[in-house]
């Protein structure tokens, strides 16, 4: 059985959707993924690693 170029476009474009979504819904995960590693970066930093970044403005 051989699949028909309508069946090709159809393929690719679910895939686009597919890939799309996927993007669409994992946005919040990874937002708290990175802040998670942001906070464990935070709390391994010496009191002058942390007075230092305070001061360049990145609180």
């Amino acid at each position: 059985m051989e699949i028909s170029w309508v069946g090709y476009v159809l393929m690719l474009v679910m895939a686009g959707v597919s890939f799309a979504l996927g993007r669409w819904l994992s946005r919040d995960w990874r937002a708290k993924r990175r802040a998670k590693e942001i906070a464990a970066a935070r709390a391994k930093e010496t009191r002058q690693q942390r007075r230092a970044r305070e001061r360049r403005g990145q609180a």
